[in-house]
């Protein structure tokens, strides 16, 4: 099960019991801003790309964010593509609605955008589409093993007002 690779990942720092699970669904940037109390960016979304060889990448972005297709070629040197739903699972070990960087089932590539970096602490999912976890960048980043930060998305500058990040989470990404 899913939820069980991350609170093992989560061990040791001794943090596997401050996964919450919830009895809704936090599925959706939408749904998990609602089920937690929080506004939208706040919600630590995980995006599954092909990468260059076998492996997936993963971007870690906030969730009014949405990927920038000229940037993210800039900073990875190949286009962006989404990986299927299957495909995520394959790489990640979690089905859509539950994809976080944590707990993997295969060593990704994973890193963190800088749409993240206004906020003290996010919610990113642990690998069900009920659940999630409150952490620091500074967690998030070692808990992750991200590679970096990266500055791929767009649509969040200057903004963070909860209309415009609802609009942009029912856009998709």
């Amino acid at each position: 099960m899913s939820i069980e690779s991350v609170k093992s990942h989560f061990k040791q720092w001794d943090r596997e019991g401050d996964v919450l699970e919830f009895q809704t669904s936090s599925a959706t940037v939408i749904e998990a801003a609602e089920t937690i109390g929080v506004i939208p960016p706040r919600i630590a979304k995980t995006l599954s790309f092909r990468g260059e060889g076998e492996h997936a990448i993963l971007v870690v972005a906030a969730g009014d964010a949405k990927v920038d297709n000229k940037k993210f070629r800039q900073v990875f040197g190949f286009k962006a593509r989404m990986l299927s739903p299957e495909e995520v699972l394959e790489q990640t070990g979690h089905a859509i609605g539950g994809v976080c960087p944590f707990g993997l089932a295969n060593n990704l590539g994973v890193f963190l955008d800088v749409s993240m970096k206004r906020f003290e602490s996010l919610f990113p999912a642990c690998g069900s589409a009920n659940s999630a976890i409150e952490l620091t960048l500074a967690e998030l980043f070692e808990y992750s093993g991200a590679k970096g930060w990266v500055d791929v998305c767009k649509a969040w500058e200057g903004e963070g007002n909860e209309e415009t990040a609802v609009g942009n989470a029912v856009d998709g990404i």
